[in-house]
């Protein structure tokens, strides 16, 4: 992947502290990255499983908070965060230019760096998380170290593959954005279930799965910067972090009540339909009879 042939976005902060007691709005959402991070705690640490699978079940795991991280420009020429810059930036292209098709406004979500933990809207989380949106406070929160992670545990740290997580989570405050999430909990609030293999959850994130391949094809029309192997490798990294493939993993069974992601080839399918077409009227989960 050429990323440098991206605009680097000025939406990218440091998180410098934050809160204590109170209330959490919103649920911090997982999303990709979140998942692969709290699967290798498990494994890694068998005694904390029924902790993890529990917090999966929620599709999130907030503490106290009294908000959002106080925030400050980043500092340095880092070339990881460069990178999230440029990746961030041409999301942020990608979806002002379709939105304005749209006859709408996109409004740019910073991307909060952090280390160890943070403090958001929907409450408190630590680096265990992983990469997560919380749309509480309308941010992408991401702890660099996940890249190592991914790389250490899924033998993945190509580019593109990392340019996914981002793009994935941005496909959430997308979903923010156009009034996806509410009506996600208006139809939780009706009885339709969250958990299991045609819950609520399982279609918001194949959704931003999909969102995420839409992104892909645009970026890759303004910015020609996709090289050989750059969507197999994202592919790859969606099959290895199927709910099926995780908890074979962790579990050494698949339970499809407990499904809060969707399986390998659920994940892969939704990211080829929004890579092909580059239209989010292909990305519509909720009403997909056949996930």
């Amino acid at each position: 992947m050429l990323w440098q042939k991206g605009r680097s976005s000025d939406n990218v902060v440091e998180a410098t502290g934050g809160g204590g007691g109170g209330g959490g709005f919103g649920r911090i959402h997982l999303g990709l990255g979140g998942t692969i991070v709290a699967i290798i705690i498990a494994m890694v640490f068998p005694s904390t499983r029924g902790i993890i699978f529990g917090l999966l079940g929620m599709s999130g795991g907030t503490t106290a908070s009294n908000g959002p991280a106080q925030v400050q420009q980043v500092a340095g020429n880092d070339p990881q965060v460069e990178f999230v810059r440029k990746v961030l930036g041409s999301t942020e292209d990608v979806w002002t230019a379709y939105f304005q098709q749209m006859g709408k406004q996109y409004v740019d979500p910073k991307l909060v760096l952090f280390h160890g933990q943070v403090s958001t809207a929907c409450g408190g989380a630590s680096a265990a998380v992983g990469p997560f949106y919380c749309p509480g406070d309308k941010r992408v929160y991401l702890d660099l170290d996940f890249f190592q992670e991914m790389s250490s545990q899924f033998h993945s740290n190509a580019d593109f593959a990392r340019a996914y997580v981002i793009a994935h989570e941005i496909g959430h405050h997308v979903q923010d954005q156009l009034g996806i999430m509410d009506k996600e909990k208006q139809l939780e609030a009706q009885g339709e279930p969250m958990k299991g293999a045609n819950g609520l959850s399982v279609r918001l994130e194949l959704q931003a799965d999909c969102f995420a391949g839409v992104w892909a094809n645009r970026s890759q029309q303004q910015l020609q910067w996709l090289q050989a192997g750059d969507v197999q490798s994202a592919l790859g990294l969606a099959s290895a972090i199927g709910d099926n493939a995780l908890q074979q993993a962790a579990r050494g069974t698949v339970v499809p009540d407990s499904f809060t992601h969707g399986t390998s080839e659920q994940r892969v399918h939704w990211f080829q339909t929004g890579f092909k077409a580059g239209d989010i009227n292909a990305c519509d989960t909720f009403n997909a009879q056949t996930l």
